[in-house]
């Protein structure tokens, strides 16, 4: 359906999310009808974020908010739906919009499987009442279902709208740009070619993709890799886990902006720690460019000085090959946490693939690495 008459019949003016490649045409709508907007959207950095985003509307309003992601990002809410928006404690009602990725039936990547198979189950698990939405759902099925959700939304319940893959269309389009140069993927490129065999651990999306990419087109190994493919903002923390028990080793984590921020905490985490042999690499190009280009805040972020805050000894901030190969060379030499944020280019080349490799595999071929070589 149009994802405008969803809109519509929904009938909310406040929208708060974490972007999603099923949810493309609700975000090209939001973007286009309201852009980044105090009054009326904002992306924010997680999907618990938004949920209590959203309750402050509420608070402020009476209004019933919209709050929108991928079913990746329902654990992220289960605090706050339970112990916040429960109507056993404050009865703040919310609509939650869902793609829902790795549905039963549909093919999708590895991290989507098991929580596509609980994507519904959850929400009845939080006392919140669904409706899927598919390609061939009415909207006089989706205006009967509203009418059963506002009576809930009144009781200060929370209602959630699945939304299958292709139901939502929106024939406008949207340009996601920034004003850097730097590609992505000639970023990884440079990075490998440092690092040598060095374990690397990637963030989520596309960079994991062009890792993988950039191993295959040297001929490389994969086992120098551990790719998280799912759980969106904890590389960082995977990878510090593995630098304090290998401190033998430099550890490299490929990390992202909209990762970062996801879970921005464990820069803190890290801070504290400060292990001597671990690299963090923040690809920032302002964008959840792997989702479809929609803005992060990371663009007006001073990843710099929030790293430094959080005890990093170094941390710099690079926007040219040039630098960026100097700002490796004097990480890997040196024998302390540091930091090396690179302003990149918003997008990827059309023909990407992703890893052949079963996440399994995966990650038996980066321990037997680790643990043997």
């Amino acid at each position: 359906m149009k994802v405008k008459n969803l809109l519509e019949i929904i009938g909310a003016d406040f929208y708060s999310g974490v972007p999603d490649s099923q949810l493309k045409a609700l975000c090209d709508y939001l973007m286009n009808t309201y852009g980044i907007d105090k009054r009326h959207h904002i992306i924010a950095a997680n999907e618990g974020n938004c949920t209590a985003l959203a309750a402050g509307y509420h608070l402020a309003t009476g209004k019933v908010p919209v709050v929108y992601m991928q079913n990746s990002g329902e654990g992220n809410i289960i605090n706050p739906v339970a112990s916040l928006l429960n109507d056993k404690v404050y009865a703040i009602p919310m609509v939650f919009i869902i793609g829902w990725r790795g549905e039963p039936g549909v093919h999708d990547e590895p991290q989507h499987i098991y929580q596509g198979e609980v994507t519904v189950k959850l929400m009845e698990d939080m006392d919140i009442k669904t409706f899927i939405i598919g390609k061939d759902t009415t909207e006089d099925e989706v205006k009967n279902a509203m009418n059963d959700f506002n009576k809930l939304l009144k009781k200060g319940k929370n209602v959630a709208f699945i939304i299958r893959k292709g139901a939502l269309e929106y024939d406008e389009k949207v340009e996601y740009k920034n004003n850097y140069d730097m590609v992505r993927e000639e970023i990884i490129q440079h990075i490998v070619k440092v690092t040598g065999e060095d374990p690397i651990i990637s963030t989520t999306g596309k960079a994991s993709r062009e890792l993988f990419e950039t191993r295959e087109a040297n001929g490389q190994s994969h086992k120098y890799d551990f790719l998280t493919v799912g759980s969106m903002g904890h590389s960082s923390s995977i990878a510090l886990g593995v630098a304090l028990n290998k401190p033998e080793r430099k550890i490299w984590c490929v990390d992202g902006d909209g990762a970062v921020l996801m879970h921005m905490g464990s820069m803190a985490v890290l801070g504290a720690n400060a292990p001597e042999n671990l690299v963090h690499i923040v690809i920032n190009n302002g964008a959840h460019e792997t989702v479809g280009g929609m803005p992060t805040v990371a663009a007006k972020t001073d990843m710099v000085a929030a790293a430094k805050a959080c005890g990093y000894p170094n941390a710099v901030s690079v926007d040219s090959f040039e630098a960026l190969d100097s700002e490796l060379k004097k990480a890997k030499e040196r024998n302390e946490l540091s930091l090396i944020e690179v302003k990149c280019s918003i997008g990827a080349r059309a023909d990407l693939g992703r890893p052949t490799t079963t996440a399994l595999e995966n990650k038996e071929n980066f321990m037997n690495f680790i643990l043997n070589d």
